[in-house]
């Protein structure tokens, strides 16, 4: 299968992150999504601009990755028959971003495997998004750190987010219960296409290490939680209309830019399902 010569990639930034020019997806053949397949897992974030498409098209190309995820707390387009989008959306009268570091639904037991976003509305300026490496995260502790975190498992739960009684949760069309979800992962997980390791704890949902007392389990999350944030392993986007981001869930992070809450902003997200991290 030939590739298409039109098709071009472009790194944004060392550790992760590229542009892609020449191609729409909503018109993707087989050949096309072989390279972009291929550069997913090469820059693990891909950015699209200009992308004319509805939602359907939004759907049918995430669809090439695999199965659509439901979120079990979030789905505001239900009524509308789209119940695999996520809206993400803030302005001056609800100045809410998420604006710390973490991977998707890492407190289900198959976290996904990437989602597609799209900006339905950009802020002027501000409102950036920055993804980071987990694989750049892991490669630069020492190797003693390594081996230590290689055996261990962490506890992930909504208890600190979509749990809380104090939690507003906009547009909710799924689950109500406040009864925290859970599930328990690796610390350092496997890549099951690249077999690249990478670290797989973040601040949002991962709450202890089992099997450590909690003052250990505590010291241990915070180093990784700062060591995440090294701006090293990132890359940074700047959204316009009708832009769009690919990323691959298993070895990224990801948080918004809050320096600029008041300003409309307004993202719609498909998420692919993933599998049991190993």
């Amino acid at each position: 299968m030939s590739a298409d010569p039109g098709i071009v990639v472009r790194p944004i930034a060392g550790a992760l992150g590229a542009e892609v020019e020449g191609v729409s997806l909503a018109r993707v053949d087989d050949a096309g999504f072989a390279q972009l397949h291929a550069a997913f897992l090469a820059h693990q974030v891909l950015f699209f601009r200009d992308q004319e498409i509805t939602r359907e098209q939004q759907k049918a190309f995430a669809c090439r990755f695999g199965t659509l995820h439901i979120h079990p707390f979030l789905q505001p387009l239900k009524e509308l028959g789209h119940p695999e989008f996520v809206v993400l959306e803030s302005d001056a009268a609800h100045p809410y971003v998420a604006e710390a570091w973490h991977s998707d639904v890492t407190f289900a037991p198959a976290p996904p495997l990437g989602s597609l976003l799209r900006c339905v509305v950009a802020p002027e300026y501000g409102g950036d998004t920055m993804w980071a490496s987990m694989y750049a995260a892991y490669e630069a502790l020492s190797d003693r750190m390594q081996r230590l975190l290689s055996d261990l498992v962490a506890v992930h739960d909504t208890s600190k987010t979509f749990s809380r009684p104090d939690y507003r949760i906009e547009h909710i069309g799924g689950q109500r219960a406040r009864e925290p979800l859970s599930a328990e992962h690796p610390v350092i997980r496997t890549h099951p296409e690249t077999r690249r390791k990478a670290l797989f704890v973040n601040a949002t949902f991962t709450t202890s290490i089992k099997g450590m007392k909690s003052g250990e389990s505590r010291a241990l999350l915070e180093f990784l939680f700062r060591h995440i944030e090294t701006p090293d392993f990132s890359c940074r986007f700047r959204w316009r209309s009708n832009s769009l981001a690919l990323w691959d869930n298993r070895c990224t992070q990801h948080r918004v830019v809050a320096d600029h809450l008041t300003a409309p902003r307004r993202m719609e997200r498909v998420t692919i399902n993933g599998d049991r991290p190993f």
